[in-house]
């Protein structure tokens, strides 16, 4: 067998929208999940054999609010998925929840299926909080939902929290952190609330409302780390935590580069060299599986120079961090202008390192889009400085040489 593959799959159906969310979700739309369902069903079997050369071993059913597409269809799917995928005996298959649309009888079915992640969206153990961006539970749901969890034997327990939060204080916020470990789950995801163009929540920030600003959302941050730390969860990722061997094995495969499948309305993929996305379009999907319209909405080769922006910008949301020589090996590009950028940020505290590996500190992290676009511009010059000593030196093939100008330009 070759190598190991992710496998994503898009359910797109919500009871109700977040005031904050732009992923492409549908509220109020219940009377097309028995056709999306088909077209699911058929999209797995059609994909399924040119993946026969890997091990499935992540399953990530995500939305959307998969729990709410109901029990019969998720059991259909993951039957689907064995059938026409080779996973792996380890596999590791995640279902995202909301605390409102799971109790124990369903849980009991899905891991006897084999669901053995949750992924539930808390966000807050404030309900003041919960209303104000209309999520469609409470505390008390949620608390209920991980007692469900434990009783249907599911070992693997991730939470969901949000800072910044409309009306949050950092009293709160430290309150839903300590309400979380005391449920505890063998992972915890804490983001910063970030207010997307076109949401409900972007209206009512141009009407005047005022958020956590960005030193108040910097302090929860910090302060969540070092409590976190302190309470056993270790950071991986930027927004990540977890006890000693529960790290989400799904979401590293995008963090490091591995390949995975898409699979729904807005599905995104990197497979085969390519990287593709289908159709944010529920109704364009279920027509184009069926063979009546395009689903493919992009889909890019993506060259061994993108590859290594992707290496600086994925590996570094990581505490694993970048290596010289594995960055030398893989894309045979120069690391030093890199290390010297990185050894003034280790000045400033913003890096640190590890043996010979380099990794943002979480003030680092803070400042991670600003630092990260510096590495990419350091890159960018060694890449073109490398291209025109080819030129000089003939190495270039003609239609190579002719396209150089205009990549300057």
């Amino acid at each position: 067998m070759g190598s190991t593959l992710g496998l994503y799959l898009h359910i797109p159906f919500c009871r109700s929208k977040c005031d904050y969310c732009d992923f492409y979700s549908l509220a109020g739309q219940d009377d097309r999940m028995d056709d999306y369902q088909r077209a699911l069903l058929r999209h797995i079997a059609e994909t399924g054999p040119r993946a026969k050369k890997q091990v499935v071993n992540s399953v990530y059913i995500g939305g959307g609010t998969p729990s709410y597409y109901g029990e019969k269809r998720l059991l259909e799917l993951l039957s689907a998925v064995r059938k026409r995928f080779t996973l792996s005996k380890d596999v590791e298959i995640t279902l995202e929840a909301n605390p409102d649309s799971v109790d124990l009888k369903q849980l009991r079915r899905l891991r006897r299926a084999g669901v053995n992640r949750l992924s539930m969206g808390m966000q807050s153990a404030c309900d003041c909080e919960l209303v104000s961006v209309h999520r469609p539970h409470t505390y008390a749901q949620t608390e209920a939902a991980v007692k469900a969890a434990r009783a249907a034997r599911i070992k693997n327990l991730n939470l969901d929290l949000i800072y910044g939060l409309p009306g949050q204080t950092e009293e709160s916020w430290r309150a839903s952190v300590e309400a979380a470990l005391a449920l505890s789950p063998e992972h915890l995801s804490c983001y910063g609330l970030t207010v997307e163009e076109g949401t409900p929540l972007a209206q009512r920030v141009e009407r005047g409302e005022r958020l956590p600003d960005d030193d108040e959302q910097a302090a929860r941050y910090l302060w969540t780390v070092a409590r976190l730390a302190q309470a056993g969860y270790e950071q991986y990722e930027v927004s990540n935590f977890s006890k000693t061997g529960y790290q989400s094995r799904h979401n590293l495969k995008y963090w490091m580069g591995r390949p995975y499948i898409g699979i729904g309305a807005a599905a995104h993929s990197d497979f085969g060299g390519c990287r593709y996305s289908f159709v944010r379009d529920v109704e364009q999907y279920i027509r184009g599986v069926q063979g009546d319209e395009q689903i493919l909405d992009e889909m890019n080769e993506i060259p061994q120079r993108e590859r290594g922006s992707e290496y600086l910008m994925l590996r570094l949301r990581t505490t694993h961090g970048i290596e010289e020589w594995e960055y030398r090996r893989e894309y045979y590009m120069n690391f030093d202008p890199i290390a010297a950028k990185l050894a003034e940020y280790e000045q400033k505290g913003w890096t640190a390192r590890r043996g010979r590996r380099w990794h943002f500190t979480p003030e680092g992290f803070l400042l991670s889009n600003r630092l990260i676009g510096e590495l990419l511009e350091l890159q960018e010059v060694e890449t073109l400085a490398n291209t025109l000593e080819k030129i000089r030196g003939g190495q270039l093939p003609q239609a190579e040489r002719n396209a150089e100008p205009a990549r300057r330009k």
